[in-house]
């Protein structure tokens, strides 16, 4: 029986525990910092999700296609 940490974690707050929690992050960063730090995330997300998409193909590319062009 495996469980995932992330939901059971996620699971316990209610919408206004959200609420308190994004007037603390707004505290600490303030209103001028959040938008870098989403923007920051944001390019992370897509940097993954470009590296899981290339992995992908890399996985699926032929081997004995890539020997072949290799050696010539």
């Amino acid at each position: 029986m495996t469980t995932s940490i992330i939901p059971l974690f996620l699971g316990n707050f209610r919408g206004w525990e959200w609420i308190i929690i994004g007037l603390i992050i707004l505290l600490l960063f303030g209103g001028k910092k959040i938008p870098e730090l989403m923007r920051g995330l944001g390019k992370g997300v897509q940097s993954f999700r470009k590296g899981v998409q290339e992995a992908r193909e890399e996985l699926n590319r032929p081997l004995d296609g890539d020997d072949a062009s290799a050696s010539k």
